[in-house]
């Protein structure tokens, strides 16, 4: 839970500004000041950060601190920092969903948080993803088969890890791997990280450490260009396996 609300209100009385002011400051509606400090919205990135500016302190800090009278600035590390999101919105302020091709996925590791690099990326909408926060990615590799490479996987973002399900699959973007779509062995680990598992079993289960994540995303659909082939008509061989199969376990149950 953030502390923007109780932060953007202490701050703006310790300054003595009115709503309407600090609005005016800011370029912005009055209602959004009001809106902002009883929590019934939340700024936007380039606001927020606009916000941390004028108030001469780190989005971090503006987020995550409970700012009052005994507060001073600090350090800190792990999972509590604050991960900005950067996303983009269409004419009518409603979030799309940013495309991250192959191919751009080595520069997602650098721009990930940053608006003008997201900015460039190609971006949809669909209207049964019209609350949350999406992203697609198009994945590569074999270790996820049957879903093959190529395939385009539309997540939601995950703000609180330790809310990640274990058995679902998800896109875990780290500084040593990359993007990758993965299963998850079990609940977020903060002093361990996570275990990933790939479906095609060949492939080895791995940790992945905490410092190690920047993003992670729930897998909530996806995209592909190979369509399913229809199922092969039984030969005599495979008849006769069956009829033998059904054979032994009716015997199997006599004898029980």
């Amino acid at each position: 839970m953030s502390n923007i609300a109780v932060n953007l209100k202490y701050l703006r009385k310790k300054k003595g500004h009115t709503q309407q002011q600090f609005a005016d400051l800011m370029n912005i509606k009055r209602s959004l000041v009001g809106a902002y400090e009883e929590d019934r919205a939340e700024p936007k990135y380039e606001l927020l950060k606009k916000f941390a500016l004028h108030y001469d302190l780190t989005m971090d800090e503006l987020v995550n601190d409970k700012i009052d009278d005994k507060w001073k600035p600090t350090a800190k590390g792990g999972i509590s920092n604050l991960r900005v999101l950067s996303i983009t919105v269409d004419g009518d302020d409603r979030e799309n969903i940013e495309l991250v091709p192959v191919k751009a996925s080595a520069g997602y590791l650098n721009g990930y948080a940053d608006p003008d690099y997201i900015s460039e990326l190609p971006k949809f909408r669909l209207p049964m993803f019209n609350q949350g926060t999406y992203r697609a990615f198009e994945i590569k590799g074999d270790s996820m088969l049957p879903l093959q490479p190529g395939t385009i996987i539309i997540s939601e973002y995950v703000e609180n890890w330790f809310d990640i399900k274990p058995s679902l699959t998800y896109i875990i973007i780290s500084k040593s791997e990359g993007v990758v779509y993965k299963r998850i062995a079990h609940k977020f680990k903060e002093d361990k990280g996570l275990k990933l598992l790939s479906d095609n079993k060949t492939y080895d289960p791995y940790w992945i450490d905490t410092a190690d994540i920047l993003e992670i995303w729930k897998a909530k659909a996806f995209i592909s260009t190979n369509l399913p082939e229809p199922t092969p008509e039984p030969t005599l061989e495979t008849l006769t396996s069956m009829m033998a199969q059904m054979q032994k376990t009716i015997s199997g149950i006599k004898t029980e």
